[in-house]
């Protein structure tokens, strides 16, 4: 299972609501490669993507290098971390992250940054922190209906690791703020563990309530209930945007044109993450085009004329 390592994003915004989730691995000295020189307008042309390996990240970069390799592109994948793929973005050194979360997550990497970057546009914007217990719990349907049932769910809620900025929101803010830090324990453990047991009471279909966030495969996997936040205590949903160096859209029109047309469903994202993070781990083109070949309408949505002659099978 993929995590996330936001520590650096959370530590820089500096906020309660930040969608930060567990820890994943990647050190601070990467180098970036700078793109090399192509043709104009796809074939051959050289593009470098920055890929920080969160589960979004990994399954769009994937997604989009099978689509640019099959339109003639030349890509290369450079994995690397918060801080240095935003200085190698602003200083032209890579050519485009798809994952930039605005406008709380990386906020301060943004105004640093921000003049020296060009976005390229929203793609998702359903990102945020959930407390989520599976739809057969009938009875619970918002945070607060929790107060009082702590006995059918055991007095737990199965968590993450404790410094999660997840942790941390539903610790200090959900918790108190809905009454619930009396009746029920939060249980920090690790982001394999929750899901463990998340799929283990499913089996049985058992009462459960987890600390989860979107996108995630896990609601692809299983038919999962958000509890309803009336008080706005696990923050506000954020966006997800794709993000190019100064002077991308100029240098790429075509791919520029591509990215802004460019949106996911939560299904759509969620069903990507199961088969380029779970069914193909060890190769997620594989499972990209795998979901590809089973979503051209996604293709005729996002590339127009240009997905024409697009055989991913």
């Amino acid at each position: 299972m993929y995590t996330r390592k936001r520590a650096a994003a959370l530590s820089a915004a500096g906020m309660s609501t930040v969608l930060l989730l567990t820890a994943c691995g990647g050190g601070g000295d990467q180098s970036l490669t700078g793109p090399g020189e192509g043709e104009e307008g796809g074939g051959g042309q050289a593009v470098n993507i920055a890929l920080i390996a969160w589960e979004e990240a990994i399954a769009t970069t994937a997604m989009w290098q099978v689509i640019l390799e099959e339109k003639g592109y030349d890509v290369t994948v450079t994995d690397v971390d918060v801080a240095p793929m935003y200085q190698g973005a602003a200083n032209g050194d890579v050519d485009l992250f798809l994952d930039t979360w605005l406008p709380v997550t990386h906020a301060d990497y943004w105004e640093d940054y921000g003049d020296d970057l060009e976005d390229l546009g929203t793609w998702y914007d359903n990102a945020k922190l959930t407390i989520t217990v599976p739809s057969y719990v009938e009875d619970v349907n918002s945070i607060e209906d929790l107060a009082g049932s702590a006995d059918e769910f055991g007095g737990r809620i199965v968590g993450i690791e404790s410094g999660a900025g997840l942790t941390r929101v539903t610790k200090e803010e959900a918790m108190p703020g809905y009454g619930l830090d009396g009746e029920y324990e939060l249980v920090e453990s690790s982001t394999a563990a929750m899901l463990a047991e998340l799929d283990s009471a499913i089996a049985e279909e058992e009462p459960i309530v987890v600390t989860l966030w979107r996108p995630h495969p896990a609601y692809a996997k299983h038919d999962l209930k958000d509890l309803e936040d009336p008080e706005g205590l696990m923050g506000d949903a954020e966006e997800i945007h794709a993000v190019g160096r100064a002077g991308f859209g100029e240098d790429f029109p075509e791919l520029s044109q591509w990215l802004q047309d460019w949106e996911m469903t939560d299904d759509e994202l969620a069903t990507l993450e199961v088969l380029t993070l779970e069914d193909h781990k060890d190769d997620p083109q594989a499972g990209a085009r795998a979901w590809l070949a089973d979503n051209p309408e996604f293709l005729e949505r996002t590339l127009g004329d240009d997905a024409e002659g697009l055989d991913f099978s």
